[in-house]
């Protein structure tokens, strides 16, 4: 029977926020069964938090950033999310001192070190899981994601860019979720970007935090990272990445089939709202040890490779 899950103890870790270029301090807090994923600016007065629910993503310009009626914002979620998601956590209490998560190195693993770290604790409540029943897609020009039923949770994704670092590599990776291939073949996935959108972006004060520490930077022709790549495949894992997390902020973990093309976070939420707003077209439910469907994330798991 899968089991609610938050962490052991509290965990602490600091980072650069990529949008600011500033420190940012975050610190990650158990909590009880059913009470979901929440942020919590402690560095307003009073305090405010912000839960990881879709309805509140409003800005997925560069990132996926949740935004209350009051303007509140934390930014840049995703890469936690997707760590979340990846170790199967249902309730945690994420602290941050800023209006952003920090960056780390551009990938989940930084986050997925921390709460292995913090030590992983089953609940004593079932997790619920949401049921894809039917497809619900949505398109933008050539762009499109799409949730379809199948009997586990798949994520799959493909890329296009008419570039000679993307030639003659995978663009098309699929993940049969368990944690063990999360952490494996998915968690050290780096962001990327090309370095004159990132030169643009820093001209007009923005991404100020962004450089070859926390992504793969891309000139006219090649990676420009001394170290180049994690995986030969590493720009499109990462999508796949965002997708785990970004899918994440509808409250629970999937079992159904997701595939994106050319998706980002932008249509990756509005898959969301589509099928939240298609309540025929999922449910519900929770495993019991009888179920045909087992989602596994497993118990000492290993702790992402460095790079």
């Amino acid at each position: 029977m899968a089991r609610q899950r938050s962490i052991r103890e509290p965990i602490a870790g600091s980072g650069i926020g990529v949008h600011s270029g500033r420190r940012v301090d975050i610190r990650l807090l158990p909590a009880p069964a059913d009470s979901g994923i929440r942020f919590r600016r402690t560095d307003l007065d009073p305090v405010v938090e912000l839960p990881a629910r879709a309805d509140l993503v409003r800005d997925t310009q560069l990132c996926t950033a949740l935004v209350n009626e009051d303007g509140v914002r934390v930014a840049t979620i995703e890469h936690l999310m997707s760590a979340l998601a990846g170790l199967g956590i249902d309730n945690l209490t994420i602290e941050l001192n800023a209006p952003e998560v920090p960056i780390m190195d551009g990938s989940a693993a930084p986050f997925v070190y921390l709460l292995q770290q913090a030590g992983i604790r089953e609940l004593d409540a079932l997790k619920t899981f949401i049921h894809i029943n039917d497809t619900i897609e949505v398109r933008e020009g050539d762009k499109w994601a799409r949730l379809s039923p199948h009997n586990g949770c798949c994520f799959d994704f493909t890329i296009e860019f008419d570039h000679p670092v993307f030639r003659h590599r995978n663009t098309h990776p699929r993940l049969d979720f368990t944690s063990r291939r999360y952490i494996r073949d998915i968690s050290r996935a780096r962001t990327f970007g090309f370095l004159r959108d990132i030169e643009y972006l820093q001209s007009h004060g923005l991404t100020l935090g962004g450089g070859l520490d926390n992504a793969v930077v891309v000139d006219d022709y090649r990676v420009l990272n001394e170290h180049g790549l994690r995986f030969d495949d590493e720009f499109v894992r990462h999508k796949l990445l965002d997708a785990v997390g970004d899918l994440y902020l509808l409250g629970a973990p999937l079992i159904g089939h997701y595939q994106g093309y050319k998706s980002g976070h932008d249509l990756n939420n509005k898959l969301c709202l589509a099928l939240l707003a298609s309540p025929q077209s999922w449910q519900r439910i929770q495993l019991d040890r009888d179920s045909d469907i087992q989602i596994d994330y497993g118990e000492n798991l290993p702790l992402p490779q460095a790079s």
